[in-house]
Formats: structure tokens, C-alpha cells, sequence
């Protein structure tokens, strides 16, 4: 089982076989498809990629297999977390939140997170396995 993060996500959607590529068993916590919508849209609002590129991207998010979880605890715990980290924002701390709760390992792109994380030692970027 592996967690994947928005940024991760919406590096997966840019390659056909993005997804395929993390493994079969991928989860999220359900913020995840708002922040990968939000990302491929504003990069289509500011002409990075087109809406039609944009809209591919999309449908390859609707299409992966990433099961949603959202344990009970998890807002709690991605508070706490956020505050022993130092973190203004809890986004990134659902992320990693729901990584200890599960006992698995976070997926993701981004370098402050993993740089934030990675005394946790269970955040892992796409290249590293």
C-alpha cells in the first residue's frame, strides 16, 4: 500500500502509464482529486498546459485506481502533526497523517514536503523504489 499525494497524482496524470508505475494498491485522503482538479486547471487557466490537455489529464485521475481512505482519526492526527512539524497548513500533514495510520510509505513530488517529512523516514519520492 502506498499513499499519493496531489503532486505526485498530477505527475502520474501527465504519462499514460503514470499510475501503473506507483503499483496497484495506491491510496488518498479525500482532499487529494480537489488539490489534482485544482492543479490541472489552474496550469490550463494560465496556459501552462491547454483545457483539452487538461481534460485528458483529468479523466486519467477518474480513471486511476487510488482507493479513497478517510479514517476517523485522521483530521486529528493531521493537526497534531502539522503542529509538531511546524506547519501553517494541515494539506500536507493529511498526506502524511494518513501514511502513519496505515503503516505505509507517502508518494509524492514535492521537495518541501519530503524535506519537511523525511525525519519520519516514510515519504518517498517516485524515483526512490
Amino acid at each position: 500500500m502506498l499513499v499519493i499525494d496531489a503532486s505526485a497524482a498530477t505527475a502520474a496524470c501527465a504519462r499514460a502509464d503514470g499510475f501503473k508505475a506507483l503499483g496497484e494498491n495506491l491510496v488518498a485522503p479525500p482532499l487529494m482529486w480537489s488539490e489534482v482538479r485544482a492543479n490541472l486547471h489552474l496550469q490550463a487557466f494560465k496556459g501552462t498546459i491547454s483545457y483539452d490537455r487538461a481534460d485528458v489529464l483529468h479523466d486519467r485521475l477518474d480513471a486511476a485506481s487510488i482507493r479513497c481512505e478517510n479514517p476517523m482519526d485522521l483530521g486529528r492526527n493531521a493537526w497534531t502533526l502539522a503542529t509538531d512539524m511546524g506547519w501553517g497548513r494541515t494539506y500536507d500533514a493529511e498526506y502524511v497523517a494518513l501514511a502513519q495510520i496505515l503503516g505505509c510509505r507517502l508518494v509524492t513530488v514535492d521537495g518541501r514536503l519530503r524535506r519537511g517529512a523525511d525525519r519520519l523516514g516514510l515519504v518517498v519520492t517516485p524515483d526512490e523504489f
